[in-house]
């Protein structure tokens, strides 16, 4: 097997839609070989380089017959792996990828540790905000967008309508591990959480 394939199989195993540095390979493979292995493949049509230095391998809908928009929590999570940073969504930004607020986002804005940063992703701008991140340590993402979209909601907004819309968003084999993970979060945020994160009878 080419070095290529070898790159393209370790990309192909996390699936459609996973966004990645060379930095996410080089554990796996040669510097030199992981670089010239994405060029190939950009240039095959295998991947798509969605800005300098990050790739992603796409989702394609049959319907609309392209490939789809890249993952932008999954970009961000790509950045902060490859510059070694701690990031948590803002609730704004959360309420959007939750599909609760009803406004199209241009812009993304996460928390991180690191330096304040902007990137254009095809076409939707990423902001990265230096901030102390009270609230990070949640070690599944949907715990930290559930957590950060009610905290921007705010108690007194949240509907039975938005928990239906919520649980929607929520695969059910991940409710235990929200469930554990929100312990640590603000009482009436963790309610809510376990609201959201039951099962209905049918």
């Amino acid at each position: 097997m080419k070095h290529y394939e070898k790159v393209f199989y370790y990309i192909a195993g996390h699936r459609r839609g996973w966004v990645f540095s060379s930095s996410d390979l080089i554990y796996k493979f040669a510097r030199k070989e992981a670089d010239t292995s994405l060029k190939y493949l950009v240039k095959k049509g295998k991947i798509r380089r969605i800005n300098r230095g990050l790739y992603d391998y796409p989702k394609y809908s049959d319907l609309l017959n392209q490939n789809l928009s890249p993952d932008i929590d999954q970009v961000a999570r790509a950045y902060a792996r490859k510059f070694n940073w701690r990031i948590e969504i803002s609730g704004e930004s959360a309420l959007n990828i939750l599909g609760i607020s009803t406004q199209v986002p241009g812009r993304y804005v996460y928390l991180s540790d690191g330096p304040n940063r902007s990137y254009d992703v095809l076409g939707t701008t990423l902001e990265f905000r230096k901030s102390a991140l009270k609230g990070i340590g949640f070690k599944n993402k949907e715990s930290s967008l559930l957590i950060q979209g009610l905290q921007s909601l705010g108690k007194a907004h949240i509907t039975q309508e938005i928990i239906k819309k919520l649980r929607l968003q929520i695969d059910p084999k991940l409710y235990n591990k929200i469930l554990k993970d929100a312990k640590v979060t603000k009482i009436w945020i963790y309610e809510i959480i376990k609201e959201v994160c039951h099962e209905e009878e049918l």
